[in-house]
């Protein structure tokens, strides 16, 4: 590709969380080389870029009446080492001039993403509070056709009624996650329950359940960070209940496992091994779906969260149309610097750089991984399986990289501390694949912590 060709095309990114400004970073980059990119814009509909890593007390809707992007809750702490999403290209300690315990609040994560792309010094292709309503791709001009809608405007004043525009893009990477829109499950009796029924997505403050009852339905992160979360701020009474497999770790007393949960009457809870149970409050930890309103029907990426994810090639590019790219919709053990590698890999998709094989060659190694997928057993073999496909996207591109096999162990050290004790496994320390330094301790330990503030956080004892 010419260079005029490359900079007369345009690229939208549909979202600006972890793996929005991913794929700006990785453009940025690229730019910062001498080397000509496309025009590129990024549409994020909250009022910051962040993504998840945003704390909204809203729930339902939002100020511009968009459906609530994040999931946070007050008091969330990182539930795995920083040291294994740590950017390549801009460490922990390069943004906060020293080095920092293993297991930062939101705050700091927050904090963490923002100072890089404040370094890049990108925001003129930012566009905040904007929210895209359609996206369509005109087969005549091979162009995606977006509308968007704007609600504030450059000085930070609502507009009334909301800007509406349409522009043609040569390629998008839709970018909004998929933990957003809730997975929630109908048990008999909820509609008469004498308590609160919510999902974890509207979950937003521990303290809420300060000497509740509460039920949480669900075995995977959710519950147990959530579970974990109450306990500490003062809920002693947590009933956990699973519906295939329960989580294993040595939780404390006032926790109580129990299997699937059949029915509730009034405020009495019934499980399926015929025990029966009060509850005040029952949080579903049932996962979420993917959803993307905006997309036309033949661009939307449907699949399961799993680690190969169905429908791309790469994990990536869309099979229906690959000038489409998803990046971070997989199950995930790594996240940041995942969604680094996939957005260099997708970059230089877009400059020429990297050639797509065949239709055929795309099936067979599809076929070939979902294979190795199904065969998975165990978290380790899980880890490996995805440090495996962040290792060969790294390699195929200029992305700065790290040495995988080192935050592999960290992974495995964490998988150990976690089940050694659910509650302590935040006071561990981890080494950096990107400095070679392992983290300070934090001064307070975690179950004691709770002031998350990034103030409180980065004081050094």
């Amino acid at each position: 590709m010419t260079k005029a060709s490359i900079e007369g095309q345009k690229v939208l990114v549909i979202g600006g969380g972890p793996s929005g400004t991913a794929v700006l970073r990785s453009f940025k980059s690229a730019q910062d080389k001498g080397e000509a990119i496309p025009e590129v814009v990024c549409y994020e509909k909250q009022s910051a870029l962040g993504g998840q890593w945003n704390y909204s007390w809203r729930t339902g809707l939002d100020e511009n009446n968009e459906t609530v992007a994040s999931s946070m809750y007050r008091y969330l702490w990182s539930n795995g080492p920083k040291e294994c999403l740590e950017f390549a290209d801009y460490t922990f300690e390069e943004h906060f001039g020293k080095a920092i315990p293993s297991y930062p609040p939101r705050e700091v994560l927050a904090d963490y993403i923002h100072g890089r792309i404040k370094k890049s010094n990108i925001d003129d292709w930012i566009k905040l509070n904007t929210a895209v309503q359609n996206c369509v791709y005109d087969q005549s001009k091979e162009k995606f056709i977006v509308t968007s809608r704007t609600f504030v405007d450059s000085k930070g004043q609502k507009l009334k009624p909301p800007t509406e525009e349409t522009v043609e893009f040569d390629y998008v990477f839709c970018c909004t996650g998929h933990f957003h829109v809730p997975n929630v499950p109908y048990f008999p009796g909820f509609e008469k329950f004498e308590g609160r029924v919510l999902h974890a997505h509207d979950f937003k403050d521990a303290r809420e359940f300060e000497n509740s009852r509460i039920l949480l339905i669900g075995s995977s992160y959710s519950a147990e960070d959530i579970s974990s979360q109450c306990y500490k701020y003062g809920c002693k009474d947590i009933t956990l209940s699973y519906r295939t497999n329960p989580m294993t770790f040595k939780w404390p007393e006032g926790f109580e496992t129990k299997p699937l949960l059949e029915r509730v009457e009034g405020k009495t809870c019934f499980f399926k091994d015929g025990s029966s149970k009060d509850i005040d409050a029952i949080i579903l930890c049932t996962g979420y779906v993917h959803h993307f309103p905006f997309m036309a029907d033949d661009l939307t990426l449907r699949t399961d969260n799993r680690l190969w994810i169905d429908n791309t090639y790469e994990g990536i590019f869309f099979n229906g149309n690959p000038k489409l790219m998803y990046i971070g919709m997989q199950d995930q053990w790594y996240t940041f610097n995942m969604f680094d590698a996939q957005a260099w890999f997708a970059r230089d998709y877009v400059l020429g750089r990297i050639t797509l094989p065949s239709k055929e060659v795309q099936k067979q190694e599809f076929d070939e991984q979902r294979a190795k997928e199904l065969k998975l057993e165990g978290d380790e073999e899980n880890i490996r399986f995805q440090a495996a496909y962040v290792e060969k996207l790294m390699a195929a591109t200029d992305y700065p990289g790290f040495e995988i096999q080192k935050t592999i162990k960290e992974f495995l050290a964490w998988e150990h501390y976690k089940h050694e004790d659910i509650m302590t496994f935040r006071d561990k320390a981890h080494t950096s694949a990107l400095t070679g330094k392992t983290a300070p301790k934090h001064h307070t330990p975690w179950i004691d912590a709770l002031d998350d503030s990034m103030a409180c956080y980065l004081q050094t004892e």
